[in-house]
């Protein structure tokens, strides 16, 4: 199973970009890919090509109407585990016995 982080937004579309990257969240959402949003991008768990595929749907609906645009992407693989998008968190506040932030 693959973690994906990824942060894409336009370049050259003003200051906000909040309406393309909720494009972007919409797609994601509607995709059935298991993801975790947080304040700087995304987080999906599924296998390689399936969530490299929503990644390419995000890009090519951002391309339709942005000349430029930057994506960032961090994919950590580890065989046979599943539910990282959650337990990897719930590992790290076990061992110090108490909540964190998320």
């Amino acid at each position: 199973m693959v973690l994906l982080e990824f942060s894409m937004s336009p370049l050259g579309k003003g200051e906000s970009v909040g309406k393309f990257v909720s494009r972007s969240l919409d797609i994601v959402d509607k995709s059935g890919v298991a993801y975790r949003l947080n304040p700087m991008g995304t987080v999906l768990e599924g296998d390689w090509d399936e969530v490299f595929g929503v990644v390419k749907q995000c890009y090519e609906r951002m391309k339709k109407d942005c000349g430029r645009i930057s994506c960032s992407i961090k994919v950590d693989y580890r065989k046979g585990a599943k539910g990282r998008l959650y337990g990897k968190v719930a590992s790290v506040e076990k061992r110090l016995g108490r909540k964190l932030k998320t």
